[in-house]
């Protein structure tokens, strides 16, 4: 019985002390503990030449958590007014200050919607996460900030004009076809569809200084005569060090069965974008695969071997979802991305696939005027069009008054058979529309 009665008492002892130890473990986390933050300045303007160097600083103390935690930081960035729900975020781990360098806050700045050379506000927080539920957060932190142009511009002086192109031989509202820089400065490039007519070349969209071509044999001259050319899509090139043109063939493509044309064509287009030396497209694609090709034909076609974006001669194809995309294409370095976007499109019994659609897509401004979109070269009837996202009337777009500003679910906008040119513009307030015929 003695012995019962010990090895009871020891039992109970420790279960005393592991009820002890549960106790001295219970841990309570102040709910007052604070993140300080605060900028290294307040007011910066950034440019090319600090772009690789350390511009701002944003730090902040370790709060006293009433126990020693292992939190986890993440710095947002916002711009003024907004409620960080749309923030750029940088995750920083245990660390107790960010450096930005002045190319990485600027292109953040640029992602946001800031405009390049005019001084905007923005505010910072600092977040801290401990474990999966508890969050603190810090005071707001207001910078003014002037970020820079990044974008890539390869216009120059020049342009193609004449009865072959969209101004005619001069138009106040279309400008000459531009050329663009290449690797080579003796050298320009353009990427034009042309109708059946004649052009020439000219700089600043003015007579002054122009070229023809008297003999039609490749060689320029100055006021030569007008050049002849047949509807199509062509790549023409200027090289001033032997004052020769060449006018060839020359298109991008998307094929494949998730485009509206299957594997036979016609390809989506692309577009030359200057601002980056790439193609684009604005697609909807459904379920299936596509590929890249030159000049609708399969002479010169590519896809991805290994699913790694990277690009290879006769690759295999390209896996795609059903959905709304920015498709880029890069031929130099042989990559793409697929991005999902929404989509603006031209809808309406005056477009070939009428009111049901599929819309025609409008491509964004990659360059240097955000907000604005276009629709080049389209065909259409009598009729009436209005403006819609992805090919959907939840949100669409009319003109009411027939005045060149949209309205949200307004009238129909009557137009006329013929080739045009259409810029939306959501840069402003309210929203414009400019519908250009070829001259």
């Amino acid at each position: 019985m003695k012995k019962l009665y010990k090895f009871s008492l020891t039992f109970l002892a420790l279960l005393l002390l592991m009820s002890s130890c549960q106790k001295k473990e219970f841990i309570q986390i102040n709910p007052d503990a604070k993140i300080e933050a605060r900028l290294s300045d307040n007011n910066l303007v950034l440019n090319e030449n600090t772009a690789d160097q350390n511009v701002l600083q944003i730090s902040w103390n370790e709060p006293n958590f009433g126990f020693k935690a292992a939190p986890s930081y993440i710095v947002l960035l916002d711009i003024d007014g907004g409620d960080f729900s749309q923030a750029v975020v940088f995750p920083v781990g245990a660390e107790l200050q960010k450096n930005f360098t002045g190319s990485e806050l600027n292109n953040k700045l640029l992602a946001l919607g800031l405009h390049a050379g005019t001084a905007q506000n923005v505010i910072f927080k600092v977040r801290a996460k401990l474990g999966t539920d508890v969050i603190f957060e810090s005071n707001i932190l207001t910078l003014t900030v002037t970020p820079y142009a990044t974008i890539l511009d390869l216009s120059t002086s020049w342009g193609i004009v004449g009865s072959a192109t969209p101004g005619g031989w001069g138009s106040p509202d279309i400008p000459d076809l531009p050329f663009y820089q290449t690797d080579n400065p003796d050298v320009i490039v353009a990427y034009v569809t042309l109708r059946d007519g004649e052009i020439k070349f000219r700089e600043n969209n003015d007579w002054a200084n122009n070229y023809g071509d008297n003999g039609l044999d490749g060689t320029l001259d100055a006021d030569g005569a007008n050049i002849p050319v047949t509807a199509g899509t062509y790549k023409i090139t200027i090289d001033w060090s032997t004052n020769t043109y060449t006018i060839e063939p020359f298109s991008w493509g998307i094929v494949g069965d998730a485009t509206p044309n299957g594997w036979n064509g016609p390809d989506i287009k692309l577009t030359y974008n200057p601002y980056n030396d790439d193609w684009k497209a604005a697609v909807t694609l459904t379920n299936g695969a596509i590929k890249f090709r030159l000049n609708n034909d399969w002479v010169v076609n590519y896809g991805d071997t290994g699913a790694d974006g990277t690009l290879e001669p006769g690759g295999d194809n390209i896996n795609v979802t059903a959905g709304h995309y920015i498709i880029t294409f890069n031929p130099k370095n042989m990559t793409y991305s697929i991005d999902a976007a929404d989509l603006w499109g031209l809808v309406g019994d005056a477009t070939p696939n009428g009111w049901n659609g599929p819309d025609l897509k409008f491509l964004p401004d990659f360059g240097l005027h955000p907000g604005k979109f276009y629709l080049n070269g389209v065909t259409l009837i009598n009729g009436v069009v209005k403006i819609r996202q992805n090919d959907n009337w939840s949100v669409n777009y009319g003109d009411d008054g027939n005045d060149g500003t949209l309205e949200p679910d307004g009238a129909n906008i009557p137009v006329s058979a013929g080739t045009y040119n259409i810029i939306l513009d959501f840069s402003v307030n309210p929203p414009t529309i400019q519908i250009l015929a070829w001259q």
